[in-house]
């Protein structure tokens, strides 16, 4: 029997049981319907026109991510029946905009954004701290998943810190990530799944110093350049939550999304920014003060932020 007519059939059959228990839970239905029907959206309405005004806008200084991210996300929701979810790979050092990307990503396909019923963020920090229970955290990791995505197989699962997860744990979710119709009796090839994390940030941020060093500008920088060094730091960093993982040994991530680090002027574009979402008077004294008040590598040339723009909204309150 083909797989929409065995949905429809089981939903035919809930739909006589309610019928005869008028007080059954609609909710069993619609977790139902979201699992196997291809048309359940469960509050995703994507916005890619918002996406990419808002992306052009106020993220800066990061034209791969631009590209990538849309790139990704145009082509997985063009395909009405994609054979896999959409799986991506936030990696760059702090303050390059990771968070601040994913979740704005999140805002423009689901309602409600990070607050969603069916956004989903894990922090190994918060939900997986102690090493010696990583065989509990991954029948846990696992039936959340399950669980979610039966509830709805329209869901994003955002992962950070991935460079402080447990090595093994993640791998647990590859029978979700990969291309299968169905798993544990779900249907999740419209799924999201983003991780976050600093690994491969070191490599980024050298490869970046040797392109401008050799005068290439950022915008000519290509994932060709960055990519192979990333995958190698992350795969074999034994303190990364990739190490060794299926995951990229068998080329489950179809997006690798490089976040640079930032010049001096991308770090003023995020305090004229922060300053206008303050309601401050954006005087350029200040803007200066405040980029000048950031720690910057190399030593001697000083041309990246270290902290990219983390701190900025936290240093504003010193020069007012």
């Amino acid at each position: 029997m083909a797989p929409g007519a065995a949905a429809a059939l089981v939903l035919s059959l809930l739909l006589l049981a309610a019928a005869t228990r008028p007080a059954a839970a609609a909710w069993d239905l619609w977790a139902l319907r979201c699992g196997f029907s291809a048309d359940c959206e469960c509050g995703f309405g994507p916005d890619l026109r918002g996406l990419e005004c808002d992306l052009a806008l106020n993220l800066v200084g990061q034209p791969l991510v631009r590209q990538q991210v849309m790139k990704g996300v145009k082509e997985f929701l063009e395909n009405r029946n994609p054979v896999k979810p959409l799986v991506m790979s936030f990696h760059g050092s702090t303050g390059t905009g990771k968070t601040f990307v994913s979740s704005m990503l999140v805002r423009y396909l689901f309602q409600g954004g990070l607050q969603s019923p069916y956004v989903h963020q894990f922090s190994p920090i918060v939900h997986f701290p102690h090493a010696e229970r990583i065989e509990q955290y991954k029948e846990n990791l696992k039936r959340w998943i399950q669980g979610n995505l039966t509830n709805c197989g329209r869901s994003a699962f955002l992962f950070e810190e991935m460079d402080k997860m447990h090595p093994g744990l993640i791998d647990v979710i590859i029978p979700f990530l990969g291309p299968s119709w169905v798993v544990y009796g779900t249907n999740y090839r419209k799924a999201i799944f983003i991780f976050i994390s600093n690994a491969g940030g070191e490599q980024i941020n050298e490869m970046t110093l040797d392109l401008w060093r050799a005068r290439k500008d950022r915008e000519e920088i290509s994932l060709q350049d960055l990519e192979p060094a990333i995958s190698k730091a992350v795969f074999e960093n034994p303190q990364s939550g990739f190490w060794k993982s299926g995951i990229i040994n068998n080329h489950l991530i179809d997006f690798v999304v490089p976040f640079l680090p930032l010049k001096r002027h991308h770090v003023k574009q995020c305090v004229i920014s922060e300053l206008v979402q303050q309601g401050l008077e954006v005087r350029p004294g200040v803007v200066q003060e405040v980029a000048d008040s950031i720690p910057y590598f190399p030593e001697e040339e000083k041309i990246f932020s270290s902290t990219g723009c983390k701190t900025v909204a936290s240093r504003i309150s010193f020069f007012f």
